[in-house]
């Protein structure tokens, strides 16, 4: 809460005298004179506003074209409501068991400052306050302001300063009081009040009382539940419903409230007496937990929401700087509206878990898969096997690591990709005039390093020569296209070796392509292999721009975002640019396609259902970690499955379903893919052709010596 306090204008005698006579035993005590209380009371800071209060933040997926919730956050579990929001029981309630004179008095009650000069005098102290209700906001906005510095030395500090008994803190209360009376009407005043209250705990404002103790709204509560959410604001601890023990406490309060609702005319003697023969025990309070957090998010969607909450430092609109839109966050009061798309998510989820049980023993096993829509780069699903889990209990079942993104975004450090690197060896072969038709040396063999090219960094390229092998045996003499449909190592060495292993990573980097511990993309002769830890999330998205005719589109995950006041203030900017030509995408696009069919290597990836699809399969040493990368033009899906630490062979596992663990990436990507084709609005439709000067392209000089073992699906 911020709290504006502006202006110093004297108010009048009245006002001073009140003042006065509330606190003349403590300037008695003091030795200071009346005369000097209605001075100091002129010299106070004057005018406090009506602010907002925290709130609950709440995130929204799409489902059939409807927002969804699926996560709610909060510091504070409040969600502010209007006044036609809240039951007149519960306004009569506040009024009758708080302050009964509430619309007589204009901020300070005389009657009640009568009262309390009489109590005061008899303790030579403030021992009594008078608080109106209004007081008793201005009182709560000071402890709120509390509540919301950076550190828990500064929050007590200030907090023990805004509920101290001294002379100057109640005076400075009573003087805030009789301005905001100026400045605002009863109803929002009282209002004000019912939205910043604390109602035990964690639980502030009328309407989460209501959600948390009886499982309804502030408009739909009884009298009885009016005056018993009521009672807790006069002890919040003491009288908070969710403690058995405090149950006959909280009656009683509620029955003195009940009986002056009666007294002031609020209540019918019917009324009255159905209220007060309620029993306050488990049979009346319905315990609503607040879900707060991932943790206990849709259980679809919970990954994702951790996803977003780690993107709230990049949102520009939250704030100018990381402090600003963290502490605003915090604040709370946004409605996020993301980009998962909840049908195509639950599809998604369902092949994960179907497929890469979280309980298996025989190894570590990962598995995740993301979607991302092809020119705009909205992520539309972000899935994985583990359950998440934040806690930091130690179950192998559970993780908080998100498989899917960076290691900055709540992701591991990402899994070397395997071939489906080799995409970008591709695409720089193409910008550098070769073409699909060239003709390639295809075997196995060992290069000396010194005989690859390295314009950044030429350290990279030293040492003993490079050895690698072909996974099945394929070799010889072949086309580039026929390297890329069967994914031969040998075929994409010699590229390689034409080229410059620094435009390949810059190639790469193009379109978005990073390590996902943050680090610099290696360009040794292996990373040509698929050496690189890359995070799922990059690489549907550069796939993605290879899909859109080479127009990379950033990954985004929010529309667009509703602020506390309801205003809209934006989400994401989708941010798009042409980094490789139209030619270069379409005629890699048109290679791509053949791994999809026939012998190519991702044929059990292809949804068969009439859209064409483009992909690469990646597989590392000894199949430690399996991947498929495949898009239509109008979506793209990355699927790794493979060991989470340490090293087992996913070709000599069997899940579940008795399927070999080198497949079940495409048991994961096929009905995803499927599922994605039958949605009108993501249906792909054919790729365009390829140029034809980069299906022949130039000569090329063939280099052939021999090797070992490098798989290179």
């Amino acid at each position: 809460m911020s709290v504006a306090v502006v202006g110093t204008v004297g108010l009048s005698v009245v006002a001073g005298v009140l003042v006065a006579a509330l606190v003349t035993p403590a300037i008695a005590v003091a030795g200071t004179t009346v005369n000097n209380t209605v001075g100091i009371f002129d010299s106070l800071p004057q005018f406090i506003e009506i602010d907002q209060q925290p709130q609950q933040n709440r995130i929204f997926a799409n489902s059939n074209g409807e927002a969804v919730q699926i996560a709610t956050m909060f510091d504070q579990n409040r969600e502010e409501v209007a006044w036609e929001q809240v039951s007149a029981f519960v306004k009569d309630a506040a009024v009758s068991g708080e302050d009964r004179r509430f619309y007589e008095h204009g901020g300070v009650d005389p009657t009640g400052i009568a009262r309390a000069a009489v109590t005061n005098l008899a303790e030579g102290g403030i021992a009594e306050g008078a608080s109106t209700i209004t007081q008793q906001y201005v009182k709560n906005t000071f402890i709120q302001a509390a509540l919301e510095l950076p550190t828990e030395e500064e929050q007590e500090a200030a907090y023990n300063a805004a509920i101290d008994t001294t002379f100057a803190r109640k005076l400075q209360e009573m003087k805030l009081a009789i301005s905001l009376e100026k400045q605002y009407t009863k109803e929002e005043i009282l209002l004000a009040y019912l939205n910043i209250a604390n109602f035990g705990g964690t639980t502030y404002g009328i309407e989460a009382a209501a959600q948390r103790y009886y499982n309804t709204t502030s408009l739909e509560l009884t009298a009885a539940q009016s005056a018993s959410l009521i009672a807790i604001v006069q002890s919040p601890t003491a009288l908070r419903l969710d403690n058995a023990d405090n149950w006959a406490g909280n009656t009683e309060r509620r029955n003195v409230i009940l009986n002056a609702m009666l007294s002031d005319g609020k209540l019918t003697e019917e009324q009255h007496a159905e209220a007060v023969a309620v029993v306050e025990d488990g049979t009346t309070i319905t315990l609503t937990e607040p879900s707060n957090g991932c943790r206990v998010a849709n259980n679809y969607a919970q990954y994702f929401c951790d996803y977003i909450t780690n993107l709230i430092p990049d949102i520009a609109s939250l704030g100018d700087d990381e402090t600003e839109r963290a502490a605003n966050w915090k604040r709370g009061g946004y409605d996020v509206y993301t980009t998962l798309d909840m049908a195509l998510q639950t599809t998604a989820q369902d092949a994960v878990w179907a497929n890469a049980p979280n309980n298996t023993t025989t190894l570590q096993l990962g598995a995740a898969a993301v979607s991302v829509e092809v020119g705009t780069g909205r992520i539309l699903t972000m899935a994985q096997n583990k359950t998440y889990d934040n806690t930091g209990d130690a179950d192998p079942t559970t993780t908080a690591v998100n498989f899917n993104t960076d290691r900055a975004y709540g992701g591991s450090s990402g899994f070397q990709p395997g071939s489906t690197y080799k995409v970008f060896t591709l695409l720089n072969w193409l910008e550098n005039g070769h073409g699909l038709y060239e003709r390639v040396n295809g075997n196995p063999r060992t290069i000396a390093q010194s005989e690859f090219t390295n314009g950044c960094d030429p350290s990279q390229v030293v040492g003993i020569p490079y050895e690698f092998g072909n996974d099945d045996g394929f070799g010889g003499q072949m086309t580039v296209a026929t390297g890329v449909q069967r994914s031969v190592n040998g075929a994409f060495m010699s590229m390689a070796l034409e080229l410059d292993l620094c435009d390949i990573k810059e190639t790469a980097e193009s379109i978005g392509v990073h390590r996902a511990d943050g680090g610099e993309l290696g360009m040794t002769p292996a990373s040509v292999l698929g050496t690189n830890e890359i995070a799922p999330l990059t690489l549907a998205t550069a796939y993605a721009a290879i899909a859109n005719e080479g127009v990379y589109c950033e990954s985004i995950a929010i529309d667009r975002i509703v602020g506390p006041d309801g205003d809209e203030i934006g989400g994401q900017p989708q941010n798009c640019s042409e980094q490789l030509s139209a030619d270069v995408a379409n005629t890699a696009a048109f290679a791509m396609a053949a791994v999809m069919v026939g012998n190519g290597t991702a044929t059990r990836s292809n949804p068969n259902d009439g859209v064409e699809y483009i992909g690469k399969t990646g597989t590392t040493d000894s199949s430690n970690q399996t991947w498929v990368v495949g898009a239509s033009t109008r979506v793209a899906t990355a699927v790794w499955v493979g060991n989470i630490e340490g090293e087992y062979a996913m070709r000599s596992y069997r899940n579940n379903l008795g399927n070999q663990g080198g497949v079940i990436r495409h048991d994961i990507f096929r009905p995803i893919a499927q599922a994605v084709d039958k949605t009108a609005e993501y249906r792909g439709v054919a790729f365009p052709d390829p140029a034809p000067d980069l299906l022949t392209g130039v000569s090329s000089n063939s280099r052939s010596t021999t090797g070992t073992n490098t798989d290179d699906d």
